[in-house]
């Protein structure tokens, strides 16, 4: 069997997951006024809650899985979750309740937690030399999911809301299927190892944050810095549909221009930012270049103007590896392992808090009886958070001396 197929077979799950998330948010908030009924501020709080939902079984379960596959096996875990979540997907599109979308939604995050179950499958499949070039791939079908899903669900909108629904229940069967000819196991009996609840604990990464005292403010800025970005996707839908009456199309469409202009900024613009600048510049520049954008989502009301500016938008994108990489200098070498677990912790609680933050800020101000009428207020509150970050981080002696030493 071709050894490029089961590498093919893990790009594509790991698209699927990402596309999951980014294919039905064109549609949210046409499909929650639908099956519950009330206004676009009532629908934002319960997508605010259906993704809060999704981050929560994410974070919890993406150990879990992990560890069941050292047990019982990489294939039999990546293949029941893309079964299960084909059947999810099918629950979901023919959903006649908020309740049964919640559902859904709950299961749909544990099935799309295979990224821990995804990576260690690339690494036993792949030689010393390999493995970086093969976790890129990784890194870029979360990319490619991410942008397509979007635009693809903008474009199925117009069949129905149920459409991207059945589009993901159909590409989770069909790479199933695939993977159920070309997937082999790589768990044998004298590698796999028991299931213990110790090792699948999601905490157990936050533990960690207290043994790394020296960067707690950092760490501060990374939580809230990701807080204040997953503004996007927490209100984008609601935001374009109240602010600019946009269909689900060009709601798709903005979506994965956004997420074009993210890469280009994360793949392109990253490196000479930072050997011009310097990591701590960069991160400033990228977090100013955020503050500035929310600030223009709050006020605009040209939804034309906004399109255009979208690019200008992921220019903050480069900000975040460039803390990452301040932050990997700051730690001593026997804790670059665990710095990952740390960082992904912090992100997974940041997207089960801004969805739900956000949300509700976006339903109390785009009520039409609101003392003071602004759709945009999410973002506004996404520039006060960045703020407050941007601050704790030029104050923090750490960033200077990462920036001195390079």
């Amino acid at each position: 069997m071709p050894s490029r197929l089961p590498v093919f077979f893990i790009v594509m799950t790991v698209v699927i997951d990402a596309m999951g998330i980014g294919l039905i948010v064109p549609v949210m908030p046409e499909l929650i006024q639908e099956v519950h009924g009330g206004n676009i501020g009532n629908a934002a709080i319960w997508g605010g809650i259906l993704a809060t939902s999704f981050a929560v079984m994410q974070f919890l379960f993406s150990p879990v899985l992990g560890a069941l596959s050292d047990s019982f096996g990489r294939r039999p875990v990546l293949l029941v979750s893309l079964l299960v979540m084909a059947a999810d997907y099918v629950v979901m599109a023919l959903a006649g309740s908020i309740w049964l979308l919640l559902a859904g939604r709950i299961i749909g995050g544990i099935t799309a937690a295979t990224h821990s179950t995804a990576m260690a499958y690339m690494a036993d499949v792949s030689a010393p030399h390999e493995k970086a070039a093969r976790f890129g791939l990784i890194g870029a079908g979360f990319g490619i999911g991410f942008v397509i899903g979007p635009v693809l669900g903008g474009l199925l909108a117009d069949y129905g809301t149920r459409a991207p629904f059945w589009a993901a229940a159909a590409l989770a069967l069909a790479n199933a299927a695939l993977g159920f000819f070309v997937l082999r196991e790589t768990i044998t009996a004298a590698k796999a190892r028991a299931f213990e609840w110790r090792r699948a604990n999601p905490f157990g990464a936050l533990r960690s944050v207290a043994r790394l005292d020296g960067l707690k403010l950092l760490l501060l800025v990374f939580f809230f810095f990701n807080i204040a970005t997953h503004v996007y996707p927490a209100v984008w839908a609601y935001f374009g549909a109240e602010r600019f009456s946009w269909p689900a199309s060009t709601i798709g469409l903005s979506l994965g221009l956004y997420g074009i202009g993210f890469a280009f900024a994360q793949g392109v613009l990253v490196r000479p930012a930072i050997r011009r600048l310097g990591p701590r510049r960069a991160v400033m520049l990228g977090m100013c270049s955020s503050i500035a954008s929310f600030l223009l989502l709050t006020f605009i009301t040209n939804g034309t103007l906004l399109l255009w500016l979208i690019p200008f938008f992921s220019l903050g994108a480069i900000a975040m590896p460039a803390l990452q990489g301040s932050l990997s200098q700051a730690v001593p070498d026997n804790a670059q392992g665990e710095l990952p677990g740390v960082l992904g912790s912090l992100s997974s609680l940041s997207m089960i808090l801004s969805p739900v933050i956000m949300t509700q800020t976006f339903a109390y101000f785009s009520r039409q009886d609101a003392g003071f009428y602004l759709p945009g207020a999410p973002f506004l509150l996404a520039a006060l958070i960045m703020g407050f970050a941007l601050i704790l981080y030029i104050t923090d002696k750490s960033a200077r001396q990462i920036q001195n030493a390079t």
